[in-house]
């Protein structure tokens, strides 16, 4: 299993979530941050820190958002990692 990044991380330009994932495994594009589902160690510590509570585990994620899971997954395969700051 993985974390999941959803809807409202759109356009949010905080990234507070990058700075404690232990593993680097968010990737990013001009939209939003991704976490990679094959590098997430499924820490949870990325939840708590994000500003627009985006961030679920995979399990967890709202019904109308569930289409992310494929989201992070296919943006994981073409988007360049994340940089805080």
């Amino acid at each position: 299993m993985t974390h999941v990044v959803t809807e409202p991380c759109k356009g949010c330009l905080d990234k507070s979530c990058l700075k404690v994932c232990p593993v680097e495994c968010f990737l990013e594009d001009d939209e939003m941050v991704y976490i990679h589902p094959d590098e997430c160690i499924d820490c949870g510590g990325c939840i708590p820190e994000c500003p627009t509570e985006a961030i679920f585990y995979q399990d967890d994620v709202p019904p109308q958002w569930h289409h992310y899971i494929e989201i992070n997954s296919e943006r994981s395969k073409t988007c360049k990692r994340a940089q805080f700051g």
